[in-house]
Order: C-alpha cells, then sequence, then structure tokens
C-alpha cells in the first residue's frame, strides 16, 4: 500500500468511528422520535441540523488548534505547540458565551426560520429543543477543543472512544428521557451524555505525551497573538464548513414547501446520508492532519496526499451510492416512519447517488487545501458550489425530491472542476515560495 494512503487510512479510521458515533446520537433520537409523530421528526431533524451549522463556529478554535498543533507537532517546535493550545482555549471560551446565550433567547425565531411553512406544532417542538441544546453547545464546544488539540498531537484514537462513549450513554439515555418529556427529553439526553463524555477528555488531555513534553516550555507567543493566529487559521475551515451546513439548512426550508411529509422523508435520508459523508469528512480530517505534518518538515507532498485522499474517499463514495440505490427500502423502513414518509426517503436515496460519489471526491481533496494552508481557497470554492446549489434546488423542487437531487449533484460537479483547476496552482505557488526562501537562506 501506498505509504500516504497507509497514514490516511490509519489517521481516518478512529476518526470515522468517532463521527459516526455522533452521527449515531442523531439517528437514535430520530428512530424514537419518530414514535412521536411526523412533526416531532421535523422538528428534530432541523434541530440537529441548526447544531451541524454551530458546529462550523467551533471549528474556529477546534480546526484551527488541529492544524497549528500538527504543525508544531511536525516541526518538533514545543513552543509553538503551547501557544497553538492556548489560542484554542482563548478563542474557545470568548465564542461560547454568545453562542449558548444569543441560541437560547433567539430560539423560537430560530425555529420558525428553519421549518419555514411546516405546521406550527413543529415550530413548537423545535423551540422546545433549542431551549436544551443551544445552552448545551458549551458542552460541545469544550468537546470538540479537546478532540481537536488531541488530533492535532497525533492522537485520533481517544477521539473516538469519548464519541463512542457518548454515543454508548446516548443509547441508554435516549429510550428513558424521550418517553418521559419528548422532544426536550432528546436534546437533555445529549447534552447530558456530552457532559459524561467531556470529564473523561479533559483527563485524557492531561495524559498526552506531547503535551506532556512541552509542559515546561515557554509558549512562542502571548495568549492574544495566539487567539489571533488560531482565528486566522480556523476562520476560513469553520467558514467552509458553516457555508455548506448553512445551505444544507436552507435546503431543509425549500423541501418544506413540498409538505411536512417531504421533510420527514428527506430529513429520514439526511441521517442515512451521514453514514457515508462522514467516512469523507474522516478522510479529510486524515488528510487535513498528514499535510500538515508534513509541511512541518518541510517536505510538500500535497500533490500525492491528495491523489490518495481522492482514491480512497471516491471509492467509499461509490461504494455508499450503489448500498443505498439497492438497501434504500430496508433502510428506512428501520425508523419505524410511516408509509408516505418512507417512500420519500427511499426516493432521495436512490437518487442521490451521483452527487455522493463527486462529494466524496471533492470532501476528501478538501482536507489537503486545510493542512497545506489552502483554506481560504478551499473557501471561495465551496461560495461557488452554496452560489450555483441554491437557486437551483429552488427551481427543481417543483420535480420534488429528485429535482433536489439534480440541484446537488450539479453543484458540487461545479465544485469538483474549481477545486482540481485550483489545488495544482496553490501547490506550485507554494513550492516556489519554499524554493525561494531556501535559496535566500
Amino acid at each position: 500500500m501506498n505509504a500516504h494512503r497507509a497514514q490516511l487510512v490509519s489517521l481516518a479510521r478512529p476518526v470515522y468511528l468517532s463521527l459516526l458515533a455522533s452521527v449515531a446520537s442523531g439517528i437514535i433520537n430520530t428512530v424514537w422520535v419518530s414514535r412521536c409523530g411526523g412533526a416531532a421528526v421535523a422538528a428534530v431533524a432541523v434541530a440537529t441540523n441548526t447544531e451541524n451549522v454551530l458546529l462550523g463556529v467551533a471549528l474556529v478554535f477546534a480546526s484551527g488548534t488541529t492544524v497549528l498543533v500538527a504543525h508544531a507537532r511536525g516541526a518538533r517546535d514545543p513552543a509553538a505547540l503551547r501557544s497553538a493550545v492556548h489560542g484554542g482555549r482563548a478563542l474557545c471560551a470568548l465564542v461560547t458565551p454568545v453562542v449558548a446565550v444569543a441560541g437560547f433567547l433567539l430560539r423560537e425565531p430560530l425555529a420558525a426560520l428553519v421549518l419555514g411553512g411546516a405546521e406550527g406544532t413543529a415550530r413548537d417542538l423545535a423551540a422546545a429543543y433549542f431551549a436544551i441544546s443551544l445552552p448545551g453547545m458549551a458542552v460541545f464546544f469544550a468537546q470538540q477543543l479537546v478532540d481537536g488539540i488531541l488530533k492535532g498531537a497525533g492522537d485520533t484514537r481517544t477521539p473516538m472512544r469519548l464519541a463512542l462513549l457518548a454515543g454508548g450513554l446516548i443509547l441508554l439515555c435516549d429510550p428513558l428521557l424521550i418517553h418521559r418529556y419528548g422532544v426536550p427529553g432528546a436534546a437533555a439526553s445529549t447534552v447530558l451524555c456530552r457532559g459524561v463524555a467531556l470529564a473523561v477528555g479533559l483527563r485524557a488531555l492531561g495524559r498526552c505525551a506531547p503535551l506532556r513534553a512541552a509542559a515546561g516550555t515557554r509558549p512562542a507567543e502571548g495568549v492574544r497573538a495566539a487567539l489571533r493566529r488560531t482565528l486566522a487559521t480556523g476562520l476560513p475551515m469553520s467558514a467552509d464548513f458553516t457555508v455548506r451546513q448553512g445551505s444544507a439548512l436552507v435546503l431543509v426550508a425549500i423541501v418544506a414547501r413540498l409538505g411536512v411529509t417531504a421533510v420527514a422523508g428527506y430529513s429520514i435520508a439526511y441521517k442515512v446520508l451521514y453514514v457515508a459523508t462522514m467516512a469523507f469528512y474522516s478522510v479529510r480530517q486524515a488528510a487535513a492532519i498528514h499535510t500538515a505534518h508534513t509541511r512541518g518538515t518541510g517536505r510538500d507532498a500535497r500533490r500525492d496526499i491528495g491523489r490518495q485522499a481522492v482514491l480512497l474517499s471516491g471509492a467509499l463514495g461509490l461504494l455508499s451510492a450503489l448500498l443505498f440505490a439497492v438497501a434504500a427500502p430496508w433502510i428506512t423502513a428501520a425508523f419505524g416512519a410511516g408509509p408516505e414518509v418512507a417512500r420519500q426517503g427511499v426516493l432521495f436515496l436512490r437518487c442521490i447517488g451521483p452527487c455522493l460519489l463527486l462529494m466524496a471526491c471533492f470532501i476528501a481533496l478538501g482536507g489537503v487545501f486545510e493542512g497545506g494552508g489552502a483554506a481560504p481557497a478551499l473557501l471561495r470554492v465551496t461560495l461557488l458550489g452554496t452560489a450555483v446549489q441554491l437557486p437551483l434546488a429552488y427551481v427543481l423542487a417543483g420535480l420534488g425530491l429528485p429535482g433536489v437531487c439534480l440541484a446537488l449533484t450539479l453543484a458540487m460537479a461545479v465544485q469538483c472542476a474549481a477545486a482540481v483547476v485550483l489545488l495544482p496552482r496553490r501547490t506550485g505557488r507554494q513550492e516556489e515560495t519554499g524554493v525561494s526562501s531556501a535559496r535566500a537562506a
């Protein structure tokens, strides 16, 4: 096996299990909430999609810290490592109260916004979910920072174990709390179980070998400078993810024009897609970490890493598309929803295959951009894709869910083409910069 591919697989496997455990908690919520009716499913679906948008906010400090810690580790610079950790902590402490308080105060307008024309019951249930989940973002953000530090240090297994712990606890708590409290019980279960995992993660952080080795080293820069560096590194990655998830949230509002049944079926299918897309994002994180490590040692292997990441993720995308096309009826039936909701979910899963394949390649290649310091270029590609996707989805939604799938596929094709054009240029420019710096030295 190619050395880069082997390293990507080694890093991506624990990341995937970690992401899958997080996705599983959302799926478990949906399975149990589906017993409460279509309005409850729609409410929880849009609420959890909103949380995905807020994950983009967390990426400002989580992914920024991951990349900076990885650069410091690759360069064997303990002072820079200490600064990276301090910057991530400071930025997290600055952002978290704003999101938690504002989210709680704006829960009702937010529920009305994301559900569009859906019935009032669904909006009320979404607001009740937000009343618990949005203040609970404080726990989620802290966990993301812990995971980001550990991943940058090269440890992707501990975040996996923490995610599995939280997912296992949710599996136990969901039936009890949802049965007793309904939709708010789903939010309470998630927040409580994440809190337990966070406590364990903080203990694991104290045992991280690279952090302990750098403990006696003076940070390379002050907290304010480190915060600004983390912000500058993480903001393009955060903006990329937030734009992508924000467009997914707008898509829910577009699909809501087709009725609550279509929203519920689409939402169930979208939850199922996470099983595949998290595999793509695990390759992306692995590519970002591996690229950052090699960048820290002065080697530029971005083209090779990008090629292997696309091959690996593309194979996963093709396999997922085929699996969903064949098994869609059994997959949607497992959620226990009504026949009309299940029919809409099957339709979406069978039409989304081409988009999945393109998405797999683009997401994986994005990791090379992020780890190589070209995240702003990736953000421009994402903005271009969103500008194509949303107007197309609005127009093609008249064809039902197949029209939405077509819009997603065309937009992803545009993004793939732009990324393929941009990566060689960015790599070439940075290689020339590196050669000039070496000659000057």
